[in-house]
């Protein structure tokens, strides 16, 4: 049963700086009790194919919504964070990136998990290679009405306020935002929804990286280019759908090998 405590406030996350030696890198699962085989298809990748590796990292919108931690007592919370558990139990690495679904995602979590939160966007070393990790909402610059959204919901007032009230309103909260996100989908261009190259390019630049990797647009691919006469590289994170016909599913996640990515697809 869930707690009837409310949970406390997001707390900033702890890992701005991060070294990889064989991650998982997956993002945009989008995980609920109305998407069953997503669901299912999670579990057996965390027991499967992730297990193979030493670090599981999500760059999120692992929930299609999360309302706080005290959701943990859900059907989806108790699923989700026992897989997530065991992972950490079997001794793999598990870090979490906050997505705009999941915002909420806190100490809580991470306690029942062993996860640890990961900030946005983070520099990670893998395998000797330099990367910048992002789940790339804060790139879409030019969809000014969500960058007013986003920063609503990350403010820590905001949250106290939010999670002082009672799950039912939470989720009718969720509920009617969803809707009015999914309204303005159908009336925003591609453009305005994907990322800005001049706030990516931005990115590089803070970091002095060459390589970026992020989840959000729903729109995988690699895009190269150059930055001031310097070869860069773009990596977008696929989502996952395994509720569609088996010809139609999507999902994957990348690996690496001597620092470089590579996309691997997963079945039905």
């Amino acid at each position: 049963m869930a707690s009837t405590a409310p949970p406390l406030p997001v707390e900033s996350a702890t890992l701005d700086r991060v070294e990889l030696s064989d991650p998982a890198v997956a993002s945009d699962l989008h995980l609920s009790e109305a998407t069953p085989r997503t669901l299912a298809r999670f579990e057996r990748f965390v027991a499967t194919e992730a297990a193979a590796h030493t670090e599981l990292v999500i760059l999120g919108d692992l929930f299609e919504a999360w309302i706080g931690d005290d959701d943990l007592g859900s059907t989806i919370g108790r699923r989700v964070a026992a897989a997530l558990a065991a992972a950490s139990a079997r001794g793999q690495r598990v870090l979490l990136m906050h997505g705009n679904r999941d915002v909420l995602l806190g100490a809580g979590f991470c306690a029942a998990t062993g996860a640890q939160l990961l900030a946005d966007p983070v520099r990670a070393r893998i395998q000797g290679v330099e990367w910048l990790l992002s789940h790339g909402d804060a790139w879409c610059v030019d969809d000014h009405a969500y960058q007013k959204f986003r920063a609503q919901v990350r403010a820590p007032d905001w949250q106290r306020t939010f999670l002082a009230r009672t799950v039912e309103d939470r989720r009718a909260f969720i509920g009617a935002a969803r809707a009015v996100s999914e309204a303005d989908k159908r009336t925003k261009s591609l453009e305005i929804m994907d990322v800005a190259p001049s706030a990516v390019d931005a990115a590089l630049r803070a970091a002095h990286g060459t390589r970026i990797l992020h989840g959000h647009t729903h729109r995988p691919g690699v895009h190269h280019g150059h930055l001031e006469g310097v070869a860069v590289e773009r990596w977008v994170l696929p989502d996952w759908d395994f509720e569609a016909k088996k010809a139609d599913v999507r999902g994957g996640y990348v690996t690496f090998a001597g620092g470089a990515a590579r996309v691997v697809a997963l079945s039905a």
